[in-house]
């Protein structure tokens, strides 16, 4: 019968101390995901709010698109780019040579990843939808787009696939022609952007490209 008081007593105080690791362990990671977003947000307030707007939903008087709500994954790849010049580097996009200027300030990979997930955390904001034959466009999307980006434009993670609902509609008609005419896609070290270089031509006409970006434009978060 002692033996089996010893023993309860000992499970006792063993589920004790597992519950103490638990809660120790959660509050340090609490701790440590509300750091890195004060740091993601410090940092996006010095070198980003001033063209990407103080809700990172993007300006188009400068031509800067939303971030937030964007795939912290993608935002880190895209950041990974322009400071390696895959964006940028060779000068015939004016507006990402801006970025990988503004990348090569950011030399730490921890501060991109917080940077990066300090805007996937915010809400993404609407957009004022253009005019045009939506219900082409989403016949369009869906058989050329949704496959990769999602039936509602919202990405796909497993894919590798940015969010496009949210982004407006002068920005991705900008980034459809980059791949198109290879500004963007080109470098061979840009998987994911030689696949769009490739999907982009399956478009057959400026009709059809502006009946996908009316149908992307129509979508609110």
């Amino acid at each position: 019968m002692r033996h089996l008081f010893l023993c309860y007593c000992n499970s006792i105080r063993t589920a004790r101390v597992g519950g103490l690791l638990v809660l120790a362990f959660s509050t340090l990671l609490q701790t440590s995901l509300a750091a890195s977003s004060e740091t993601g947000a410090t940092l996006y307030q010095t070198s980003c709010q001033s063209c990407h707007g103080p809700d990172a939903r993007g300006k188009e008087v400068l031509n800067s698109p939303a971030l937030a709500g964007q795939s912290a994954a993608y935002l880190v790849r895209q950041l990974e780019h322009f400071s390696k010049g895959i964006r940028g580097g060779d000068g015939s996009d004016a507006l990402a040579k801006q970025m990988r200027a503004i990348s090569l300030s950011m030399t730490q990979d921890q501060d991109r990843q917080d940077l990066a997930e300090y805007l996937e955390s915010l809400p993404a904001g609407a957009v004022t939808p253009i005019a045009g034959d939506t219900d082409l466009g989403y016949k369009l999307y869906q058989a050329s787009c949704g496959g990769c980006h999602g039936g509602d434009a919202q990405g796909n993670e497993l894919l590798n696939s940015p969010r496009l609902a949210g982004l407006s509609a002068s920005y991705l008609t900008r980034q459809y022609q980059h791949f198109l005419d290879g500004t963007r896609g080109s470098d061979r070290s840009d998987k994911f952007g030689r696949q769009m270089k490739m999907i982009a031509a399956t478009l057959k006409d400026r009709a059809q490209v502006e009946a996908v970006i009316a149908y992307i434009s129509s979508i609110q978060p």
